[in-house]
């Protein structure tokens, strides 16, 4: 594992001789029981990002990301689109792990990276930049030479669904894979993108044995819940997600988002961890 791959972002799966093409996966994950124990199995986040591309436990998931790969937008029909499950990328030391919901068709399903391809990345990363979280402001493709410091990127559901939509059981059929993301990152806040997002990250936590309190927390834009489990603890902080449907009618700001991003690199520090 090189310098890059090891602290900031991340390696992207292999790929064949052809440019573009991702290498295809050995059989992977083909049941939630199947996805449970490759993610317990995982001793560290390589292990895990590896195992995740190669699933297809979900049919309705696994059809819908191919289908489309497939027909594609007209904006990328010259485009090999990655069309598996997205792992996690950032730095494996990281305090912070932001939790969106699922990847975009044409986003991070068609570059293999989250959030990265689309537009809801390009606000999400321009914050990140200002608040010193990124090296940079755009995310284009997984070989761009972006760098996270301090944060790491992930979904609790890891394929794009139809209409952006994953039902509850795909949810927990992949909820493993977080569960054994946060167990080996250990962050002190996740930053949670979203109402689904901030219930998939509860149940998550709640079926990994932490301390969800009953009833759940209400999801909102600046909450906070600190949750535990024996002595970790870590805090979940709530941001209204970065789609365009909340960006482009102001419902969420740059300034909403850099507040919310400062927030949880205070909370981050050790002195309030």
């Amino acid at each position: 594992m090189t310098d890059v791959d090891r602290t900031h972002g991340g390696a992207h799966p292999a790929t064949d001789a052809r440019p573009g093409r991702p290498a295809a996966p050995p059989a992977g994950p083909g049941s939630a029981e199947d996805v449970a124990r490759a993610a317990a199995a995982a001793s560290d986040l390589a292990e895990l990002d590896a195992v995740v591309p190669t699933c297809r436990a979900c049919p309705r998931l696994v059809e819908w990301r191919e289908t489309v790969a497939a027909t594609k937008r007209a904006a990328f029909r010259d485009d090999v689109y990655w069309a598996r499950p997205v792992p996690g990328f950032g730095d494996p030391a990281a305090r912070v792990l932001v939790v969106g919901l699922a990847p975009a068709a044409h986003g991070a399903n068609r570059t293999g990276r989250m959030f990265t391809g689309d537009r809801s990345g390009d606000f999400l990363f321009a914050a990140m930049h200002r608040t010193g979280f990124a090296s940079q402001a755009t995310s284009v493709r997984a070989d761009d030479g972006l760098v996270l410091s301090d944060v790491r990127i992930t979904a609790p559901v890891r394929c794009a669904p139809p209409a952006n939509a994953p039902t509850p059981q795909e949810r927990r059929t992949c909820g493993p894979y977080l569960g054994r993301e946060v167990e080996l990152v250990e962050p002190r806040v996740i930053l949670v993108l979203g109402g689904f997002g901030w219930q998939a990250v509860l149940s998550t936590l709640d079926e990994q044995g932490w301390d969800v309190p009953r009833p759940r927390p209400r999801f909102g834009h600046g909450a906070e819940v600190r949750l535990r489990r024996g002595d970790a603890s870590v805090v979940l902080l709530g941001c209204f997600h970065v789609s365009q449907q909340n960006t482009f009618t102001g419902r969420l700001t740059p300034e909403m988002l850099d507040t919310v991003l400062l927030r949880a690199r205070t909370l981050a520090q050790p002195s309030e961890g």
